[in-house]
């Protein structure tokens, strides 16, 4: 016979889920990439379903969900368990990216078309400078970005400085989606382990 704590149940497999997102952002503070591999292992579709939910379009959802989990790697260490489950913590990251994709859609909506196109044309002149060592001045972050390898560092500027989407800096600069979302995390992994 079996004690009741023994038996496997809904609460005891919720336990253990929520032990293992816990021990994911642990990875993820650590700096080990297999703690957000372990995340979407076990909720990428669910957090995709969310993001498509809130935002209503697969493109942006996957977007959401990719910006999402560089948060989630770049703030881990400041998941606190005593403030709720890592799970709800880990939806609140996607929640919040996605709320400023459509605070952000609807500040260009409120533009006329003529108004829109001129924006949209203004920021395809914007480009990082050659010298983007000015943008940080002498330092660790500078030492840091010019460890990277041109592609990763164009990327980044271009989504962090210059506020281009994922999509944006494809088009520029030719690639497909996956190889740009590609190099900006390997940037971002790159340049949290060099600033830590």
């Amino acid at each position: 016979m079996t004690k009741k704590d023994d038996a496997p149940g809904p609460a005891r497999a919720g336990q253990e889920h929520g032990a293992q997102l816990s021990a994911a952002l642990g990875a993820c503070a650590a700096g080990r990439s297999e703690g957000i591999d372990v995340i979407l292992t076990l909720e990428g579709r669910q957090l995709l379903g969310v993001a498509m939910r809130i935002l209503g379009r697969y493109d942006l959802a996957e977007e959401a969900l990719q910006d999402a989990m560089i948060r989630v790697w770049s703030k881990a260490a400041q998941y606190r368990a005593q403030s709720g489950s890592a799970r709800g913590w880990i939806y609140a990251v996607l929640r919040n990216r996605c709320l400023n994709i459509l605070r952000d859609g609807r500040r260009l909506s409120v533009l006329s078309p003529g108004d829109l196109a001129h924006v949209q044309e203004a920021r395809q002149q914007i480009v990082p400078p050659e010298g983007w060592e000015i943008l940080s001045g002498p330092g660790k972050l500078s030492d840091c970005l010019g460890r990277l390898d041109p592609q990763s560092r164009h990327s980044i500027l271009l989504a962090h400085v210059a506020g281009f989407s994922h999509g944006e800096i494809a088009a520029r600069q030719n690639m497909p989606l996956g190889t740009i979302k590609s190099l900006i995390r390997r940037g971002l992994v790159a340049l949290k382990e060099c600033l830590s």
